[in-house]
């Protein structure tokens, strides 16, 4: 493994993409600790020192940003809009015939629905950035009430310097999405992934400390043993799949033999990846926010329902929060992969160049037994995305960490997923020069 990694950097045009990567990936990172225009920064750094931070989907969108957005920095939305830009495009190929085209039309195709998700983007960056504003504007972004600093984030209010603000936080938005396709292009693995694994990466030494210096290092070290044992399950399970055997039968076209060949069709347990971890917590950080929006006026009383929001679906360590939680990406994980895949497409893609299962007939059979064995892998995969969301929960019940807990949920599954992407990817270029490669 080591000489694998040696010849890293004796290969002139791998090291140039990591080192292009390396650049991209400080400057981004440097952009996440530049305060936007007209931001207290002293105040906001002694509300972050005071605040355990924030809930719900404000906390994702935080953890995504690499801590930027609870610092109002000029990267303050990170890719969070450029993520949820993704799935809304993917969501709207099943509504929109226009875009299921489009997927099909091959290398064009997939340009024009790039360019719909880029404009998306920066629509969604300019309502999140707004939204933002607002709420530090207000004094409630890190939900303490009655501390001075945190109700003064901000060194002018007036309408202009508002605006400023917004513009420079989607002109950063934009920035990261120029920043990613560059790492795509010129550097090594997809570049929006690996930009999101910095981020999350950079929130892990400061989340350990924080379990140190409060629980001590017994707990520290019992945390960091239960944080190997769970990289080591995600990863196993990341990497298991249901392999269906398709065989194709032999054609000939003038004086040569098509076909003829075994493969087989690879179906993963975790089909979903961590969208239905993000549709989950999206879902139930909606009724915090109109909970937030309807708070009474000082000396009166607080509505009954605002209570019970507030009691049961805000901490996210009560139980009838983790177990809404764990259904809510359990369904969604079904939701979304009946939607990326379609086991009548597929079916009818095999039949047309000749393919079949051993065992089952051609056509609507195939198409059958797909959603069959789909549906029947999919449940131990939403169970494994549930119990790995809610472990940053019980962190936070037991051990008293943050939401933004670096062994489980979102995090944990996007830096093993980009991890083993990437390492992928640096593998195949090196058995291009060499034949042996760095994973054995």
């Amino acid at each position: 493994m080591f000489s694998a990694i040696a010849r890293i950097f004796r290969t002139p045009d791998l090291r140039r993409k990591i080192a292009f990567t390396l650049a991209i990936i400080a400057l981004y990172r440097f952009g996440a600790h530049v305060p936007a225009p007209f931001v207290n920064f002293p105040n906001v750094q002694s509300c972050l020192r005071q605040s355990a931070g924030t809930e719900g989907l404000l906390s994702l969108v935080n953890l995504f940003s690499g801590g930027a957005l609870l610092q109002l920095s000029i990267f303050a939305l990170g890719v969070m809009p450029y993520i949820t830009a993704t799935i809304i495009v993917q969501l709207l190929r099943v509504v929109i015939p226009h875009f299921e085209t489009l997927y099909k039309e091959g290398q064009a195709g997939q340009a024009r629905l790039t360019q719909y998700t880029r404009y998306l983007t920066i629509a969604l960056a300019l309502l999140q950035s707004t939204t933002l504003v607002t709420v530090a504007r207000s004094g409630q972004l890190f939900g303490t009430t009655g501390v001075p600093e945190c109700e003064q984030l901000l060194t002018n209010d007036v309408w202009w310097a508002q605006l400023l603000m917004i513009i420079t936080m989607t002109a950063g938005t934009g920035l990261i999405m120029w920043f990613a396709e560059l790492v795509t292009e010129r550097g090594i693995g997809n570049g929006m992934s690996l930009l999101i694994f910095t981020s999350i990466a950079a929130a892990f030494p400061a989340s350990m400390w924080a379990i140190w210096q409060s629980k001590g290092f017994e707990v520290f070290l019992l945390v960091l043993a239960v944080g190997i044992v769970v990289v080591a399950l995600v990863v196993f399970v990341e990497q298991s799949q249901r392999r269906i055997p398709v065989q194709y039968a032999k054609r000939m076209v003038g004086r040569r033999t098509y076909g003829g060949t075994n493969t087989y069709i690879p179906i993963k347990v975790n089909m979903a990846g961590v969208v239905p971890v993000i549709f989950a917590s999206s879902l139930l950080y909606i009724p915090a926010l109109i909970a937030q929006f309807n708070q009474p006026q000082a000396g009166e009383e607080v509505p009954g329902w605002v209570a019970w929001i507030q009691l049961y679906l805000v901490r996210g360590d009560h139980p009838l929060y983790m177990i809404l939680y764990f259904l809510l990406i359990v369904g969604f994980t079904y939701f979304y992969v009946a939607i990326t895949f379609n086991p009548v497409e597929v079916a009818d893609n095999m039949k047309k160049y000749g393919g079949f299962i051993p065992g089952i007939r051609a056509g609507r059979p195939t198409a059958e037994y797909l959603d069959y064995v789909l549906t029947r892998i999919t449940l131990p995969g939403s169970i494994y995305l549930g119990l790995i969301a809610l472990l940053p929960l019980i962190a936070l019940a037991t051990v008293g960490a943050n939401q933004n807990f670096p062994f489980g949920g979102a995090s944990i599954l996007i830096i093993v997923g980009v991890g083993l992407e990437t390492v992928k990817q640096i593998d195949a270029q090196l058995q291009q020069r060499h034949y042996e490669g760095l994973l054995r």
